[in-house]
């Protein structure tokens, strides 16, 4: 169907056009391989086993966490869960679910599987645009789909078991069989997708790499921690400080923006809150436009991606993960977050951690 979004028509795929029903006819005969039960894996494994799709894990055995992570969740070696090398074997569709600096490493071992008509699955397009780093290069003999949630592995489960779903960006990069699309679909409405909308891999990523360095994750918490410090320098206490900067968005405004737009939000705050958020909005957007559109031509041109394959790469880079991870939970800030969450009423918290992943549900049609 078509749906306007900000004046501009485009087109959407929803449950209700394309139902688990169809799906499960599309992929009647397809063996599904999730290879990697790392971040996505897990989601998109499970939410296909509970919609009754032919789905079998491929995960190293060397990461053992993994490994054991997925026989909990009741996949069974030897029948559900197996090496990469034996899952890419055995299926007909081979999800590539591993981090983009793994997935350029296990490429020779996946591509000696391809047989003539299967289908090369991602969840984003880092790996085939990108492709003079990740030298992940397909054979012409097969198709070629992107199905890209917008939201972590986390949510994909919890939205699918809420019944919500979560919006997904849909792709074919190369088209062997003449039914990639409708694979591709089968697979967006299998995985978890509430509704599905079209991209190319070039668009995919350009967009998910800007959004992630910048209002997602980078941008958000750079300003979080630069509000933060100005607080606490002129003499704000850490629950004060954290409360004005991340609790009440988190809480409270960010649920009014979801429901209903930022016009809406404003206008549920107070006039002064109104007043001071219209007058600042373009200081704002004047000072970080810059940032972004650097940002957006680092993606674009390929620097971001060796940032990331030589970072990600390297032996040591889980160590130096942790140690970074560690200074931003370590921080005042975030030590004050952990306090500010512990008072949360134990309701809220309980209504969470029921939604968490490794739950069995349904997803409605």
């Amino acid at each position: 169907m078509k749906i306007d979004f900000g004046g501009v028509l485009e087109e959407v795929i929803t449950r209700k056009e394309f139902p688990v029903a169809k799906a499960l006819k599309v992929l009647k005969n397809e063996t599904i391989a999730v290879i990697g039960y790392g971040v996505q894996g897990p989601a998109q494994g499970l939410n296909m086993r509970d919609l009754g799709f032919n789905v079998i894990v491929g995960q190293a055995k060397e990461f053992k966490a993994d490994w054991d992570r997925a026989k909990k969740d009741g996949w069974v070696p030897g029948k559900t869960l197996f090496t990469i090398e034996e899952a890419c074997e055995r299926a007909t569709v081979i999800q590539m679910l591993v981090s983009d600096a793994a997935q350029k490493a296990i490429w020779p071992t996946v591509k000696k599987y391809l047989k003539d008509g299967d289908a090369l699955y991602f969840s984003h397009g880092f790996s085939i645009v990108y492709k003079t780093q990740t030298k992940v290069v397909p054979p012409k003999n097969v198709d070629v789909i992107l199905v890209a949630p917008k939201g972590s592995g986390l949510n994909v489960r919890r939205n699918f078991l809420s019944g919500a779903g979560i919006n997904s960006s849909f792709a074919v990069g190369q088209d062997f069989t003449g039914r990639a699309q409708e694979r591709a679909i089968a697979l967006g409405i299998a995985v978890g997708s509430g509704y599905l909308f079209p991209t190319t891999f070039e668009n995919e990523v350009y967009s998910d790499l800007t959004g992630e360095r910048g209002v997602l994750m980078g941008a958000l918490a750079g300003i979080m921690e630069a509000q933060y410090d100005v607080l606490r320098a002129h003499g704000h206490s850490p629950s004060e400080a954290f409360n004005e900067t991340v609790e009440e968005l988190t809480q409270s405004l960010i649920r009014l923006v979801d429901e209903n737009g930022m016009d809406w939000m404003y206008q549920n705050c107070s006039a002064t809150a109104q007043r001071g958020a219209l007058d600042w909005k373009p200081k704002f957007k004047k000072a970080t436009l810059p940032v972004f559109k650097e940002l957006y031509a680092r993606v674009k041109s390929g620097d971001e991606t060796k940032r990331v394959l030589s970072s990600t790469g390297a032996k040591d880079y889980r160590e130096k993960l942790g140690k970074e991870l560690a200074e931003i939970r370590d921080s005042e800030m975030w030590r004050a977050g952990a306090a500010s969450r512990a008072l949360r009423p134990k309701e809220t918290e309980a209504r969470r951690v029921k939604s968490t992943v490794g739950t069995k549900g349904r997803a409605s049609n």
